[in-house]
């Protein structure tokens, strides 16, 4: 049973697709934690791990970098024409969409909410908790995240 687990181990291992998709996820957190700690002096390390292991929103999109990664490595291991290649294509449209339009459009207007909220109980003395703002993506964050995703699917599919 040992050795069946170290083979299937092995195996997924050796996948380009679930490799591109590891390193992407984990080279755009790690630039999004690097880039939080040289702009923000202050930043403790407890932000810096938050950053690097599950923080959302910011410089670049590791969701972007996560599902193109993941459809570039397929295009290059099941072909530009296969059906699983189409599934990734249009899921990564709706993943990048997503991150970019509905995240950021609800975080948006947490923010609203909370200082609208804020503000009215400070003036009747009423409690207000705040909701999470959730933070999507912008235009420039996706295109840093799917160009990083591009180039490393790439170089794991041809390397």
């Amino acid at each position: 049973m040992e050795q069946h687990r170290a083979l299937a181990l092995a195996a997924i291992l050796r996948n380009d697709v679930f490799l591109s998709a590891a390193m992407s996820l984990f080279m755009a957190q790690f630039a999004k934690a690097l880039i939080v700690l040289l702009t923000n002096r202050k930043a403790g390390i407890r932000e810096i791990f938050s950053t690097l292991l599950w923080k959302t929103g910011g410089m670049p999109s590791s969701h972007s970098a996560l599902v193109i990664s993941i459809t570039t490595s397929i295009g290059f291991s099941s072909g530009l024409s296969s059906d699983v290649f189409a599934l990734s294509f249009f899921f990564a449209l709706v993943v990048i969409r997503d991150a970019m339009g509905v995240r950021r459009a609800a975080g948006m207007q947490a923010k609203a909410l909370n200082s609208l909220g804020m503000r009215i109980s400070k003036r009747f003395h009423i409690p207000f908790k705040t909701v999470k703002e959730i933070h999507g993506h912008t235009f420039p964050q996706v295109v840093a995240g799917s160009l990083m995703g591009f180039f490393i699917a790439l170089a794991v599919s041809t390397l």
